[in-house]
């Protein structure tokens, strides 16, 4: 395959997987506009019930007492399946291509790349703008296990929940629900803004259990990167626009952090450096 075609092959690829963040983008803001209206038990549930997460906040409710915690029900382990689906497929492609508020930190990345004075984006140069920034690695690595710790505390406190533990701080429902009535909902979307403008997928790198419940996924599924050492210089053009900050891109490509963005496919300039493939067990 020749250059030109391998790069509008990849192009064409990233089109898709922007046209997918846009339609979980649209899809969330509706629910969030359906829920605004009363008589939420007769629309199909809370907010919550649309929520991949809810399914593992109420597991353990529905498992013992046989029934979900408020705001959920059965439906978000529906979408849980289809979510775990994907992930037993394609890793945690999910966070990459299909979740919403990973679309909305990457949106407001770009913005504060433009705030910070950036005109252009150059594929692969590292951009002259001051932020979103990445964290020094002695403070990075530390924190990107908060997540999974997170992620423990919500199914311990689950165990002993009437509503979802995660219900009053969950950003999802502060940026889509359009149900901010506390004013700690309103510190958790203005939160969320500003440190998504500060740090590039802060929420994803840091804090998301989700995003934690799923990295075991992206060891043993097979759809997967590839790298061809015989082909790749270590150019690190690939590290430069990884929006999870993975170091070493071309040798971590199932590291526990890979949300299958493929910028790093659409990045690469050497011809079969990087490609997508299926690996057969």
């Amino acid at each position: 395959m020749n250059t030109n075609r391998k790069a509008a092959r990849n192009s064409s690829l990233m089109q898709i997987r922007k046209g997918m963040l846009w339609i979980a983008v649209i899809g969330a803001f509706l629910i969030g506009i359906r829920h605004l209206f009363p008589g939420e038990a007769a629309s199909g549930g809370a907010f919550d019930a649309f929520c991949p997460f809810g399914a593992i906040e109420t597991l353990w409710a529905y498992l013992v007492r046989g029934q979900t915690l408020k705001t959920t029900n059965l439906f978000n382990f529906a979408i849980l399946s289809g979510v775990l689906a994907v992930s037993l497929v394609a890793g945690r492609a999910f966070c990459g291509w299909m979740c919403p508020l990973g679309a909305v930190q990457e949106g407001l990345a770009k913005f504060s790349r433009r705030l910070a004075g950036e005109k252009r984006h150059i594929r692969g140069k590292p951009s002259q703008a001051q932020f979103p920034l990445r964290l020094p690695d002695w403070a990075d690595r530390p924190m990107r296990y908060a997540k999974y710790l997170i992620l423990a505390v919500v199914i311990f406190a689950s165990v002993f929940s009437i509503y979802p533990p995660l219900h009053p701080l969950c950003p999802a429902r502060a940026v889509f629900s359009f149900k901010l009535n506390t004013g700690l909902m309103w510190s958790v979307l203005i939160i969320f803004i500003i440190t998504s403008l500060l740090v590039e997928r802060v929420w994803c790198k840091y804090l998301c259990p989700l995003g934690a419940a799923l990295a075991i996924f992206n060891k043993i599924s097979p759809l997967r990167l590839s790298a061809d050492f015989k082909a790749c210089n270590h150019c690190g053009r690939c590290d430069i626009e990884c929006s999870m900050g993975i170091q070493d891109v071309p040798d971590n490509l199932s590291d526990a952090e890979c949300i299958r963005c493929l910028e790093c496919l659409e990045t690469c300039a050497r011809e079969d450096a990087l490609t997508l493939r299926v690996d057969k067990h």
